[in-house]
């Protein structure tokens, strides 16, 4: 994604490379009379998802200095990686944690839960010491480590307290699960099980 933005150089960082000067404070940023500018990566941004890396500077106009502020303001040019989870999309993910409810799985720089009723057909029972969703008819285990496919069902994205943030997927469609289960189910379909 191509971004148009102001971009504050201060007077301390005059005298350097302004690109690397530029790149760096678009990446990072800096504390301003207490507040942060700059530094886009890894913020949320609902109408963008999460800047993921500022990868490219594109364009950097000619500065103005502000009168009583002496930093130098360039337009600037850049290029960025985002991700936003779309509703509906299939996503790969690794879960990163099982409770008695569900499991967290996290893909790209969000967590979601995959809640018990969406993770198979299947009744599942919680093993407590090891960590783990077992299916009481399959013996499928889920625990944390495992890598799976899910479909994102809710999304509710805050950027201002992203632990607010909610991401609801499932498991229960043809192609979706845990990537072991996904290979067992295609080759019991090519044997006509």
């Amino acid at each position: 994604m191509v971004v148009k933005e102001l971009v504050r150089v201060p007077p301390d960082r005059f005298g350097t490379k302004l690109e690397e000067t530029i790149m760096d404070i678009l990446k990072r940023g800096y504390e301003y009379r207490g507040r942060q500018e700059g530094g886009y990566e890894g913020k949320l941004q609902p109408e963008l998802g999460t800047i993921l890396a500022v990868t490219k500077v594109l364009d950097i106009e000619e500065g103005r200095v502000i009168p009583g502020d002496g930093a130098a303001y360039h337009p600037t040019t850049f290029e960025m990686l985002v991700f936003k989870p779309e509703l509906h999309e299939i996503v790969d993910a690794e879960v990163v944690e099982v409770r008695e409810f569900g499991a967290f799985v996290r893909f790209a720089h969000f967590d979601g839960l995959v809640h018990v009723s969406q993770l198979t057909d299947d009744f599942i029972v919680y093993d407590k010491k090891r960590g783990a969703l077992i299916g009481k008819e399959t013996r499928r285990v889920l625990e944390p480590g495992d890598r799976v496919r899910a479909r994102i069902v809710a999304v509710s994205l805050d950027p201002e307290k992203v632990t607010n943030t909610k991401i609801n997927l499932t498991m229960r469609q043809p192609g979706l699960g845990k990537f072991e289960w996904i290979e067992e189910d295609k080759k019991k379909k090519e044997k006509g099980e």
